[in-house]
């Protein structure tokens, strides 16, 4: 079953270009907010680097999420998205000085501390303002996640976080400074994961530090437990919307939140990735020796994750019905591994056709990159496309 695409007025957009189905993120942001609101101390922010393009960030931000952010230029898009700054959280292991400042002068609800030496940064900074940064710790958990190497971010042997043999030490440290308060605690334990054991493995150890924090008569106000909910790359059509319903369930059942505490959540992928399509155009059939090759006007350029991750994405020929045909489908970029799928079979293709790459709303558009000298790839909306006659 294909995608249901207006080709017609897409063959007036010059390729490649990114298309965003405007509907579609509509009702995932709707489910998101039904499944969250049935509990009360859930807080959904979205996770900005998988999608910064500002009219994707305003349809975001019009439902009511808060924004997670990795960077100041992150920060500043939130803000200029309309993202609320007391819904603004801000993670990374290497935050720069401008960009904490750019916090601080925002008044951002939460830096998510990554080591000591970024609090004792923090502090400094903020008393030379005169204001106090909220602050929560970023434990690394050691759980693995069923997902790609790449994408595991809560192993001990991960560059993010601070161990958990540290966690009282820094809290500890944090209680001695004045111009920092400790806010949370945040956890991220990878990308892309569709195995909910591995997010009760996390409600389970975070269960198990909140106890030995209160031991030491450490109380939290805040459990940040980050994002990670995969989306259906093989299946687009059959399952537009993640499972948020059993998402959300396994942390209302398994995570142990005391009186008062509030539970944030920073959902990426699973909020864009179903709704973005890269269009493509072919350019060339070519019979090697052994293959058919599909050469298309899209390269790594435009989507890197086939070539970062060999990420599968569903592949569709939109232009046309007909006889199955095997190709490799390859961009024009001069690295050999420009290859966004071997050996699929597509309706047979020739020179113009249009080609969709989907599920590509998610770390598509906004790792693009002008390597080869090429243009960057543009992103229209649904209502873009209402536009154009």
């Amino acid at each position: 079953m294909k995608g249901n695409f207006k080709t017609e007025i897409f063959k007036k957009i010059d390729t490649p270009f990114y298309y965003y189905d405007s509907e579609l993120l509509r009702q995932t942001l709707r489910t998101i907010s039904q499944e969250a609101g049935k509990h009360p101390e859930f807080c959904v922010h979205y996770a900005i680097k998988a999608n910064a393009n500002p009219k994707v960030l305003a349809f975001i931000s019009q439902a009511g999420l808060g924004a997670d952010c990795v960077s100041g230029g992150e920060i500043q898009a939130a803000l200029d998205a309309g993202f609320p700054n007391d819904k603004i959280v801000y993670a990374g292991v290497g935050k720069s000085d401008w960009e904490i400042n750019l916090g601080i002068d925002n008044d951002i609800s939460c830096f998510n501390v990554e080591s000591i030496p970024e609090l004792e940064v923090i502090n400094e900074l903020a008393a030379a303002k005169g204001k106090v940064a909220n602050v929560a710790f970023r434990i690394n958990p050691n759980v693995g996640a069923h997902t790609h190497a790449n994408i595991t971010t809560g192993l001990a042997e991960n560059k993010f976080g601070i161990a958990m043999r540290d966690m009282e030490k820094v809290i500890e440290i944090a209680a001695d400074m004045k111009n920092v308060k400790f806010h949370g605690l945040h956890f991220h334990i990878g990308s892309q994961i569709l195995d909910m054991g591995d997010f009760e493995a996390l409600c389970n150890r975070i269960n198990e530090l909140q106890k030995q924090l209160e031991m030491h008569h450490i109380s939290v106000e805040t459990i940040n437990v980050g994002g990670g909910l995969g989306i259906d790359y093989h299946h687009p059509n059959r399952v537009p919307v993640p499972d948020f319903k059993a998402y959300f369930d396994t942390y209302a059942r398994h995570l142990k939140l005391r009186p008062g505490q509030t539970l944030h959540f920073e959902l990426g992928r699973a909020v864009v990735g179903q709704c973005g399509t890269l269009v493509t155009k072919v350019l060339y059939v070519k019979e090697g020796a052994a293959k058919k090759f599909a050469i298309v006007d899209a390269g790594m350029t435009d989507l890197i994750r086939p070539a970062l991750y060999q990420a599968y994405h569903k592949i569709e020929n939109i232009s046309c019905d007909g006889p199955k045909q095997t190709y490799d489908v390859v961009g024009p970029i001069c690295e050999s591994s420009d290859v966004f799928a071997k050996a699929i079979d597509l309706d047979e293709c020739h020179r113009g056709d249009l080609i969709a790459i989907r599920s590509a709303g998610a770390y598509g558009e906004i790792m693009a990159s002008q390597y080869n000298c090429r243009k960057l790839p543009v992103g229209y909306t649904t209502e873009d496309l209402a536009k154009i006659k």
